[in-house]
């Protein structure tokens, strides 16, 4: 369950379920998406259904929100949702859809690189709790992990 998915296109219902160290980028998912995610990293660039990230325990999505209904789509009985606010989650979500315009040719990823500043505030970011401290989701990390390496506290 590993490996890397860019589809120029939308996914069906359960999209992502047990995913365990796949990364993926599609560009719209069915309802459930990454139910019962253990790892990996999967990117939406379009709508998605309901019950986001039930049951999810591992691993982050990335979920663009243009019409601002994202929030009551996420099951919020294990993770949590926020924007992207660290660096290195910034860098992944960055890298990952490039890749995929690369790879697929998509208009929809080559316009949200054209307007970079203005498409990332619109994206959430899906955390389980076992990534909560995790560079790509928590900014202080890196810092504290640099503070702890030479010394100073």
């Amino acid at each position: 369950t590993g490996g890397t998915l860019f589809a120029n296109g939308g996914a069906g219902e359960r999209f992502g379920v047990r995913n365990s160290k796949a990364q993926a980028v599609i560009e719209g998912a069915g309802d459930h998406c990454c139910e019962y995610m253990t790892g990996g990293v999967i990117v939406v660039l379009g709508n998605m259904g309901r019950n986001v990230g039930a049951g999810m325990t591992g691993g982050l999505a990335y979920f663009l929100d243009e019409d601002g209904s994202f929030p009551a789509k996420v099951n919020p009985e294990i993770v949590k949702f926020q924007r992207v606010i660290a660096p290195a989650g910034e860098q992944q979500l960055k890298e990952l859809i490039q890749d995929h315009a690369e790879l697929t040719g998509s208009p929809k990823a080559k316009l949200i690189l054209a307007n970079w500043s203005e498409y990332l505030p619109k994206f959430w970011q899906v955390v389980p709790p076992s990534e909560a401290n995790s560079p790509e989701v928590n900014p202080t990390v890196d810092s504290q992990e640099e503070r702890q390496l030479s010394g100073v506290k």
